[in-house]
């Protein structure tokens, strides 16, 4: 199943692919500025089955006012599409996506990059029989 993730945030939204196995997760390029109606025409473009979005929560599992925000984008999104749009929990894939693009040089924008860590998780996750966690 062909995924996109999405690393909301208000000024951009990082995005990721994955394969159509569900296996390898690509950062491309951020939705600037961050409008419903672009992210569903990636999502028709890119042919996905479902989208996930991150979700900001505080290291103790607290959620706050990014996630309120976040969680209001997903709504949107819902009615915006048919597809499935799922949250799941993004700690550390900014730290994650920071070293990574200081390991690999510039390339893919960080937002993406962060979008790919998420999704990596969330496959893998899925894999194992989990289920979101938003």
């Amino acid at each position: 199943m062909r995924v996109l993730a999405l690393d909301y945030g208000l000024a951009r939204i990082g995005c990721a692919v994955s394969d159509p196995s569900g296996t390898l997760a690509t950062p491309i390029a951020v939705i600037e500025p961050p409008e419903v109606s672009a992210v569903v025409e990636v999502a028709n473009e890119r042919e996905v089955e479902c989208i996930v979005v991150g979700l900001p929560v505080s290291l103790s599992g607290e959620e706050g006012g990014q996630a309120d925000l976040t969680r209001g984008f997903c709504s949107e999104l819902e009615r915006a599409t048919d597809l499935p749009v799922e949250t799941y929990d993004e700690r550390f894939t900014t730290r994650m996506a920071a070293q990574t693009r200081r390991s690999a040089g510039a390339g893919a924008a960080e937002d993406s990059i962060a979008a790919a860590h998420l999704l990596e998780s969330f496959l893998a996750a899925s894999k194992r029989g989990g289920e979101s966690n938003g």
